[in-house]
C-alpha cells in the first residue's frame, strides 16, 4: 500500500469535517473520493497533503507515518496535489511556473534541471504551444492542466487531483481524462475528488463515498453505484446507477 489512513479525524471547533475515516490506496491505483457538498472531501485532502493536521487517527505513506509530518516535507516524500480553485503565478510564464513545481518537488531540481523537467511535463499535458505564456493570459481549461502540471514536476509517488474537470466542455473533459490516465500509465497513484460521475466511474479502480465527514461506503464503481446508502445519500436516482455501471464499461 502506499498509503493509508487509519481514524482520520479532523475538527473545525463543534463541526467534525471528518470523521474517523480509514481506507487503504495501492501502488499505480486511481482512487476515487465521492461525495455531496460538504462532506468533507477537500478537508480530507488537505489532511492528507499536510494543510492541515487530523486532530485524531494516523496516516501512513509508503509504510512511514506522516500523520504530523510538514507540507513541504510530504511534497518531498512524494505527495502533490492540485488545488480546486486553481492557483497559478500570474506574472510567471506556464514554463516557469512548472519550474517551480519541479524545485520544491521530491527531487529539489536545481534551476537547470527544473528546465528540463518542465519541457518534457508541457508537453504530456498539452501545453507546449503556450509555454512562453503569462499563467495569468490562459484560459479556464489552461490554467486546470497548468495546475496539473506543476503538480507532476515535483515527480510525485502519489498525486491528489481536486475536481480537475470543473467547469470544463465535454471535449475539455475528455482530453483531461486521457492525461489523467496518461499519468496512472507512468506509475503514478492517483487520488481524485470528482462530482462528473460519469468521469469518474469509467476512471475509477476503487471509490470511497462520504457523507458529513464519514466514510458510508468503499467498493468498485460497480459496487458503489447499487449501494443503498449512496443512492440515498448521493446518486439520489436508483436508475442512474445503471447508467454509471454502463459507462464504466466504455472506452474513454
Amino acid at each position: 500500500m502506499i498509503l493509508e489512513l487509519q481514524s482520520v479525524t479532523k475538527k473545525f471547533g463543534g463541526l467534525v469535517a471528518v470523521d474517523n475515516v480509514s481506507f487503504k490506496v495501492k501502488k499505480q491505483e486511481i482512487f476515487g473520493i465521492i461525495g455531496p457538498n460538504g462532506a468533507g472531501k477537500t478537508t480530507l485532502f488537505n489532511v492528507i497533503s499536510g494543510v492541515y493536521y487530523p486532530d485524531g487517527g494516523k496516516i501512513f505513506f509508503n509504510n512511514k507515518e506522516i500523520t504530523n509530518t510538514e507540507c513541504y516535507r510530504r511534497t518531498r516524500l512524494g505527495i502533490a496535489s492540485t488545488h480546486q480553485i486553481v492557483k497559478p503565478l500570474n506574472e510567471l510564464t506556464v514554463l516557469e511556473n512548472i519550474m517551480v513545481g519541479a524545485c520544491f518537488g521530491k527531487k529539489s531540481a536545481t534551476l537547470k534541471q527544473s528546465v528540463s523537467i518542465a519541457e518534457e511535463i508541457v508537453d504530456v499535458v498539452g501545453l507546449t504551444e503556450k509555454k512562453e505564456v503569462l499563467a495569468g493570459k490562459l484560459n479556464v481549461p489552461e490554467k486546470k492542466r497548468l495546475e496539473l502540471a506543476r503538480a507532476l514536476a515535483s515527480e510525485p509517488d502519489i498525486i491528489l487531483l481536486d475536481e480537475v474537470l470543473a467547469g470544463l466542455n465535454p471535449a475539455e473533459a475528455d482530453e483531461m481524462l486521457k492525461v489523467i490516465q496518461k499519468i496512472r500509465e507512468s506509475g503514478i497513484t492517483i487520488l481524485m475528488i470528482e462530482h462528473l460521475m460519469h468521469a469518474i466511474m469509467k476512471l475509477s479502480d476503487r471509490i470511497i463515498v462520504l457523507d458529513y465527514g464519514a466514510k458510508i461506503a468503499e467498493g468498485t464503481p460497480e459496487e458503489i453505484a447499487n449501494d443503498p446508502k449512496v443512492i440515498e445519500a448521493y446518486l439520489g436516482d436508483p436508475d442512474l446507477a445503471l447508467k454509471l455501471i454502463k459507462s464504466k464499461e466504455n472506452s474513454l
